[in-house]
């Protein structure tokens, strides 16, 4: 629909992987339109029909797929982002975007983009705070990456810290905050 704003999400394999599908309707409710970009890991979580289902889009996965269309998909995902946003985020999805790692649809989108990237860390408190990572995080922000930190909570392998996705709400409203409203929701 005319007026309606693109959202990237980009999807990694992090257990909070099932807090994106929540997000993806998040932000349809908000009049965005998404489109999910799944790494190859990811897939071994949730299967790419989910999230085809909730956002009513094509799920992008495979790099060497056949496009639908004669386009460059990675290329053309790129330009029709308002914003790029990556929830969750694995130490290795930021470590290939901050090193320029473009092995995979996701990392090549990012890499193509002149939109805004937008990046939310869940990963494990002890990868999170691994130095490496601290620094490709410094590193990204530097060039103008716009993050929402991780939370304190209990983490997948039962300890606490800090690792946990965001609050879903704290992530829409810096979407919001990014790219501005969208157009009329279709109903």
């Amino acid at each position: 629909m005319a007026g309606r704003k693109t959202i990237i999400l980009g999807v990694s394999a992090s257990i909070a992987i099932y807090k994106s599908c929540d997000l993806v309707r998040r932000l349809m409710d908000c009049g965005y339109a998404v489109n999910v970009v799944m790494t190859p890991n990811a897939k071994e979580l949730i299967r790419p029909v989910v999230f085809q289902s909730l956002s009513n889009n094509k799920v992008y996965h495979d790099l060497f797929a056949d496009p639908d269309a004669w386009e460059v998909e990675h290329v053309s995902l790129a330009r029709r982002a308002a914003l790029i946003l990556i929830a969750p985020a694995t130490a290795d999805v930021i470590a290939k975007i901050s090193h320029g790692i473009c092995d995979d649809m996701l990392t090549c989108v990012v890499s193509a983009a002149k939109a805004p990237v937008l990046i939310c860390p869940a990963m494990n408190d002890r990868m999170y705070t691994n130095k490496i990572t601290q620094e490709n995080i410094i590193k990204l922000k530097s060039l103008k990456y716009r993050f929402v930190e991780p939370k304190k909570g209990q983490l997948a392998c039962g300890s606490i810290g800090t690792g946990c996705l965001a609050d879903i709400e704290a992530i829409v409203k810096e979407v919001k905050r990014i790219v501005g409203k969208s157009g009329p929701v279709e109903k």
